[in-house]
């Protein structure tokens, strides 16, 4: 096995066996809005949707990755699902928004990683879907790509992500426990100065509101002023942006992946992406200059597929009234913000590119601020 592959391996050990000393958030007993996670509490929750990732760690300055989010196991080429884009600063390198703003889907799956591995993933993805059977005469496609830049702990000029990196995450895709913290796309990002990374959460609407799941994903790499359920834990650290002599720059960036089994258009999924700026709001996440914040949002419901060849001019749909949408957005909101703390608890230090250090989140410390705000919380 080459040494690059070995060094990726051991890293990935060490934190499958680091994984019983992570917990989600509400494992501590924080428990953030007043829904309910699914079974999973991540955006695998959603029926079909898939994630897989391949984190980069070698040497002392590679620490980078991939994530890919699939709506369904199918040909999504052949079988589009809904979606809609959201910008809340953009600051970034989103490729594939133009079209899916027009059209009001995606035909591929959904990649996370870093800014300068963007072109090389939309490169694997076509290369991806070209080659699935029955996408034989297909002549155009339109990846979807997101990025945050990790070039504080990570070699970003080297670009060390492969096309062979980006088609292993999507191989590699499943329902089930998805990993978080210093893992694929997040494996070198930072959030409120803090180690930051891949976090993940789901709400599952009361069944006489339909049932409905939502489930979030997020590559944190940003900041502000850390807030943990209300309790402004970033302030009580005396580590924030405008802390100090300005020590924690703001900028980086945060997509935010957002699937529901809900049926919708993509008018309403443009909707519910909106909210979940609100989620990353309440982490204390403040959308900075420099900072390239954007949600994806699409249905995984099959009865809303859009089907890329037809005889009819015309596709019949049942969807939900706008009226129907209020829950679903709280379901969004709170995901997302959950998601967001879920990364920053999972993630570990770390040491990359120049010696530069990113320090885990204090639990310890947080749990004992949560305590003084009158949380009974689990250590």
């Amino acid at each position: 096995m080459p040494l690059r592959l070995l060094v990726v391996a051991f890293a990935l050990l060490c934190w499958s066996s680091a994984d019983a000393r992570q917990k989600n958030l509400r494992e501590y007993g924080i428990t953030p809005g007043v829904l309910q996670p699914g079974p999973l509490n991540a955006i695998t929750d959603v029926p079909g949707v898939k994630v897989g990732q391949k984190t980069l760690v070698s040497g002392n300055d590679i620490r980078t990755g991939v994530t890919a989010i699939l709506p369904h196991a199918g040909n999504i080429f052949q079988d589009k699902v809904p979606a809609a884009v959201y910008v809340g600063n953009g600051f970034g390198k989103l490729v594939g928004t133009t079209q899916v703003a027009e059209l009001g889907n995606i035909e591929t799956p959904i990649v996370l990683t870093n800014t300068l591995g963007v072109p090389v993933a939309a490169d694997a993805l076509i290369g991806y879907t070209l080659a699935l059977p029955g996408n034989d005469g297909v002549g155009s496609v339109n990846p979807v790509v997101g990025e945050t830049n990790d070039g504080y702990l990570n070699d970003i000029r080297g670009r060390h992500v492969t096309r062979r990196d980006v088609l292993d995450a999507i191989a590699s895709a499943t329902g089930g426990k998805v990993a978080q913290g210093n893992v694929g796309a997040g494996a070198g990002t930072m959030a409120f100065g803090f180690k930051g990374g891949i976090g993940t959460s789901s709400r599952k609407l009361p069944e006489n509101l339909g049932g409905h799941v939502v489930g979030v994903l997020v590559q944190t790499n940003f900041g502000g002023v850390l807030s943990v359920d209300g309790v402004q834990v970033g302030k009580a650290l005396r580590k924030h942006y405008l802390s100090d002599e300005l020590n924690d720059s703001p900028d980086g960036s945060c997509m935010i992946v957002v699937a529901t089994d809900a049926p919708l258009d993509a008018r309403n999924l443009e909707r519910l992406a909106k909210r979940a700026m609100l989620g990353l709001a309440r982490t204390g996440g403040i959308a900075s200059n420099g900072s390239g914040d954007y949600v994806i949002a699409f249905s995984a419901n099959d009865s809303v597929r859009i089907v890329h060849e037809s005889d009819s001019p015309l596709r019949q749909a049942t969807v939900l009234r706008n009226d129907a949408m209020s829950p679903l957005f709280m379901a969004a909101i709170e995901a997302t913000e959950e998601a967001i703390l879920n990364s920053l608890f999972h993630a570990e230090a770390m040491v990359g590119r120049d010696g530069h250090e990113a320090a885990a989140l204090p639990v310890d410390e947080v749990l004992g601020i949560m305590e003084q705000h009158g949380y009974d919380v689990s250590r």
